[in-house]
């Protein structure tokens, strides 16, 4: 079998696609839309993998042949072994990204299913913190700092899907030249309370790898 190489926001992406589809096919679409439909979520999943192989690519586009929710339950189960996971990642390896945190609290990591994860992220309620790592340019990044629960609901800037919503704000490690010592500039923004429904919605990683940047460059 060929090396993995469909990410977690990739498999959402794909799967959004054979939604729409699926809508289409459930709402009686004319046979003109309903083809329009097939042919933009072919060409957008085929965006998705400039390089791929021509076998990959008439494995990831198939589904733009089929017909019944069983169908499309099938062909996600067949992506399921070409998914590359998000890295193993050890506790000690977490306590490295937070060194001033002597008694941070890691998250149950034999408990996190990493081909659906695009990035981990998990609270201590006892300090009020919120804690996210990644995985860019071959190492691990961390980002802490604080939540505020807003008891609503509205858009994620992860995943841009509508879901309860918390504040995280974060010091940026950035400082502008000849600034005073005590200088500093927070940096927040809204994100899904829950981590592992966020990981189930985001289909493009760029406003979460920006907000890094922001925080950590």
């Amino acid at each position: 079998m060929s090396a993995p190489f469909i990410r977690n926001y990739h498999y959402n992406y794909i799967k959004k696609q054979t939604d729409q589809l699926l809508h289409a096919i459930r709402t009686n679409a004319e046979l003109k839309i309903l083809q329009s439909v097939r042919d933009s979520a072919e060409a957008k999943v085929t965006e998705l993998f400039p390089d791929v192989s021509e076998a990959h690519k008439q494995m990831l586009t198939s589904f733009t042949a089929l017909e019944t929710a069983d169908d499309f339950h099938k062909y996600l189960k067949a992506l399921e072994p070409h998914l590359d996971a998000f890295p193993p990642i050890t506790e000690k390896q977490i306590q490295k990204l937070f060194p001033k945190n002597k008694k941070l609290k890691t998250p149950d990591l034999s408990a996190i299913d990493h081909r659906y994860t695009t990035y981990l992220s998990w609270t201590d309620i006892a300090t009020n913190k919120l804690f996210i790592v990644y995985h860019r340019h071959g190492q691990f990044v961390g980002v802490e700092g604080r939540f505020t629960p807003t008891n609503k609901k509205s858009y994620c800037f992860i995943c841009n899907r509508y879901e309860e919503l918390v504040l995280f704000s974060a010091i940026s490690k950035k400082r502008p030249a000849k600034s005073s010592p005590d200088y500093y500039k927070a940096v927040g923004n809204y994100m899904c309370m829950h981590s592992h429904e966020c990981n189930k919605n985001v289909t493009d990683p760029s406003a979460l790898e920006k907000f890094l940047d922001s925080v950590l460059n």
